[in-house]
């Protein structure tokens, strides 16, 4: 009896020491966090397409940035200025250039949601170019219910990509808390593939 109460307190002690040994623990994960502003052109039912300035706002999350390819979710809103706000939510593809900061391509697709005039909901998507420093132009469109119809161009800055997922530019800038690295070389394998 005496030899299982000691043989229990050192597995405990084992066990405790295991989990809270300080250790670098990487559960990374892509995020996204867009502003940026444009113009589209849009219309509902037989009306003439009118252009419109408008804003745009992406918030979403995605697989580990060290990928070569990062799929996500996001959600965006698309406030259409003197009409009111499209809500999408969308499937996002991207490529490890777009994520590190440096060149790549997102492209989005899913549903979206009319806010304002006629009630609306269908297919929504975008190509978006991400560039150096979090900069990204793109196009994007709707189709839905009600015959509504939008497209347009739109240019930003994606906060995070400027910032803790920034790979370029990092002799001149340094990035002191990158959410992730480059892979080492392995012997056998080679670095892992990047696009972009």
């Amino acid at each position: 009896m005496r030899r299982n109460v000691k043989a229990s307190w050192i597995g405990v002690a084992l066990a405790l020491g295991i989990a809270l040994a300080p250790d670098v623990a990487r559960a990374d994960a892509s995020a996204w966090a867009f502003a940026g502003a444009g113009a589209l052109a849009w219309k509902e039912g037989t009306a003439a397409l009118a252009p419109r300035a408008a804003f745009n706002f992406d918030y979403g999350v995605g697989t580990s940035p060290d990928g070569s390819f990062i799929f996500g979710g996001l959600a965006r809103l698309t406030p259409v200025i003197d009409e009111g706000t499209d809500l999408s939510l969308l499937a996002r593809f991207a490529t490890h250039g777009f994520q590190a900061g440096k060149v790549g391509v997102a492209v989005d697709v899913g549903g979206y949601q009319r806010l304002w005039g006629t009630y609306s909901r269908g297919v929504a998507g975008g190509l978006t170019l991400g560039l150096p420093l979090g900069f990204s132009i793109g196009v994007q469109g709707l189709y839905g219910t009600g015959d509504a119809l939008a497209f347009g161009a739109f240019a930003g800055i994606d906060f995070l990509r400027l910032t803790i997922y920034r790979q370029s530019m990092l002799d001149a800038w340094p990035n002191p808390y990158p959410a992730h690295q480059t892979p080492a070389a392995t012997a056998s394998f080679g670095p892992t593939p990047r696009f972009f």
